[in-house]
């Protein structure tokens, strides 16, 4: 790795001296060129300049899924600030929080969110700049904040010499990207990510693992500002010179099977939830018939949901895990290779460890916790000391997730450290108990956690959604086939819908409140 080096540049610059003409991005409003790519964010970056920004200085984002976002994150990166995305999905005091956190001196904002963002930016006197990326309406007029669109922002460019529009020769070990965390085990936490672990994401996993080429069109469930999303969307098209496709909009299962019939994507990158919702809806079978590959992270993948796509839509699905802090997948199943139920092996680059309570290495066959040696992993959480401490432990990184390497060497996914449960003095994995349910052919979804019966014991409990009448009875019968008997659930209860966060991933403590809630109204009635 060279001693200066800008992933903007490295990701735009160097693919559109070969491929300048080639579509870069492709949404429902525009598509950029390489070459319209790299005029687009050296203005943006001349842009962020003129508003008095010095290196390193954050620049955060709240909007959706299209050119601003996209340009602007490349923008500020190009230009030797930090990009910030953000979740669209918080409200005022959270946003609020974040902000203040970060340090943004610029915001830039989606009108859809502008409520949201509008009573944020207002609570951080630090921020100088607010950007809409449209008419923010009645929700404009923050007091003592310099606000202006976004073509507002882009038009100041205009007659900056070019070296206010080149790339920064930023340090590889320099601030490029910070992601917070969704904050499922505290506040969110901005982990600070550097240069060169943009590069690094794309020739490991993206090439050695997805084989992407410049041929590849991708698109993704996941939104860029999640690491999953922003991999997807921006970092591995771009590396490889192909074509990335942006959906602004909420997905559904109808939404992007017209999405994808239309842009013929050849990568699609989903969650397990989403593929489920796939199967559980009525869209053609041939929807997804450009697709050669499939890729599934944020949760385990159940083998009945992945089967049930490679029979019904004709495509294989790679299960693998990332997390926020390595940037992108490090353990993954890989084409021709793919153990249906595991997380498959290690990415290329990346090293892998399962220790015990105590830090030892614990034997194949055996649950202990997944520890991973990253050249990806990020610096540290930004202001978060302790946490950083705990999760960031010399060269290696804590993922907090149990798993088991078999004798053929692949992985698979217990859950949580805290998720497993023991019914009977012995070791249960909801995830096993979760898979041998969605082999079922009426059950959409289902969460598997412990609860104590009237003596206080430990056992399973299923929460379950179903598309037909199936009874508890059947699902007892179903997972005594093909389980340990004392794995099976001792209740079964059925609902609408389950807890998520705005990833999609499941949000088994919240299962948990539920179980106890239904189990209350039973004993009232």
């Amino acid at each position: 790795m060279p001693s200066t080096f800008n992933a903007a540049e490295w990701l735009v610059d160097r693919v559109a001296a070969e491929r300048g003409t080639h579509t870069a991005v492709e949404t429902p409003s525009r598509n950029l060129t390489y070459d319209e790519l790299v005029d687009l964010t050296g203005r943006v970056a001349a842009a962020l300049r003129s508003l008095g920004l010095r290196r390193d200085d954050r620049v955060l984002f709240v909007a959706g899924d299209d050119i601003p976002l996209f340009t602007g994150v490349l923008g500020a990166m190009r230009g030797g600030f930090v990009a910030v995305p953000i979740s669209t999905m918080y409200g005022a005091n959270e946003l609020a929080e974040i902000i203040d956190d970060s340090g943004a001196a610029v915001v830039v904002g989606s009108s859809t969110y502008a409520a949201a963002v509008a009573e944020a930016v207002a609570d951080c006197p630090a921020v100088g700049h607010l950007v809409w990326d449209g008419d923010p309406g009645e929700h404009g007029g923050v007091a003592g904040t310099d606000e202006l669109s976004w073509d507002e922002l882009v038009a100041r460019a205009d007659g900056a010499p070019a070296k206010e529009r080149a790339p920064v020769p930023a340090g590889a070990d320099a601030w490029a990207l910070w992601l917070y965390t969704s904050g499922t085990t505290g506040k969110p936490k901005g982990a600070m990510h550097r240069h060169q672990n943009l590069r690094l994401v794309c020739e490991t996993y993206a090439q050695q693992v997805l084989g992407i080429t410049a041929e590849d069109r991708c698109i993704s469930i996941a939104k860029l500002f999640f690491a999953y999303g922003i991999g997807n969307s921006m970092f591995f098209p771009l590396s490889a010179g192909a074509t990335t496709i942006l959906e602004p909009g909420r997905p559904t299962p109808h939404g992007i099977a017209e999405r994808v019939r239309e842009s013929r994507p050849t990568l699609f990158f989903g969650v397990p939830t989403f593929y489920a919702g796939l199967l559980n809806s009525d869209i053609p079978d041939d929807s997804f018939a450009s697709v050669r590959l499939g890729a599934s992270a944020g949760e385990p993948l159940p083998k009945g949901v992945q089967s049930r796509v490679k029979e019904r839509f004709g495509f294989d699905i790679l299960d693998g895990i990332g997390s926020t802090e390595c940037l992108h997948i490090f353990l993954s199943n890989r084409p021709g290779e793919i153990k249906m139920g595991t997380t498959g092996k290690a990415v290329p680059g990346y090293e892998l460890q399962i220790r015990d309570a105590d830090g030892g290495l614990v034997p194949d066959n055996e649950p202990g916790t997944l520890f991973v040696r990253a050249e990806s992993a990020a610096l540290g959480y930004w202001r978060r000391a302790d946490a950083t401490r705990s999760v960031f432990q010399g060269e290696w990184l804590n993922t907090g997730d149990t798993y088991v390497r078999d004798d053929d060497g692949y992985y698979t996914c217990m859950g949580r450290a805290t998720d497993l449960l023991k019914a009977g003095g012995i070791w249960v994995s909801p995830t096993e108990v979760e898979d041998r349910l969605l082999e079922h052919d009426s059950v959409v979804e289902c969460a598997v956690v412990g609860q104590e019966d009237a003596d206080g014991l430990v056992k399973p409990v299923a929460v379950v959604v179903s598309t037909s009448a199936v009874t508890p009875e059947e699902l007892d019968a179903w997972c005594r086939e093909g389980l340990a008997s004392f794995k099976r659930p001792r209740r079964v209860y059925f609902v609408d819908e389950l807890p998520k966060t705005a990833t999609g991933k499941m949000q088994r403590f919240k299962v948990r409140t539920l179980v106890k809630e239904l189990q209350e109204k039973e004993a009232v009635s």
